[in-house]
């Protein structure tokens, strides 16, 4: 899947609900958090901050684009790893295509 900024994502770009992860894992990179950002660095915080707060509260980020930048996050540390992620990841991944779903469908472009 090609980049996409959060104005032109639709619904119909979204994987389905409980799609498996070869599905998300192209989505994910519809969105280029390094570039995004300015750094891995930059990313890094962001993604682990929203992967250890949805771990610790069930809480997400609020904006499109920390959404986006947390899902794209997880794929780069899932790909580095080399392999798929494990169950309780693919909650919170879930959890995160949802809430993208729900920004997009709101048109919160934030």
């Amino acid at each position: 899947m090609k980049e996409m900024d959060n104005t032109s994502l639709t619904e119909n770009d979204l994987p389905s609900p409980n799609a498996d992860w070869s599905i998300i894992n192209q989505f994910a990179l519809s969105f280029n958090g390094y570039d995004y950002w300015g750094s891995f660095e930059k990313c890094a915080e962001i993604g682990n901050a929203s992967a250890e707060t949805f771990g610790k509260k069930k809480a997400l980020p609020k904006s499109l684009t920390g959404l986006r930048t947390s899902l794209f996050f997880e794929q780069r540390r899932w790909h580095h790893f080399g392999e798929e992620p494990d169950k309780q990841t693919m909650i919170y991944i879930h959890a995160l295509v949802e809430a993208i779903r729900e920004k997009v469908r709101n048109q919160e472009h934030d």
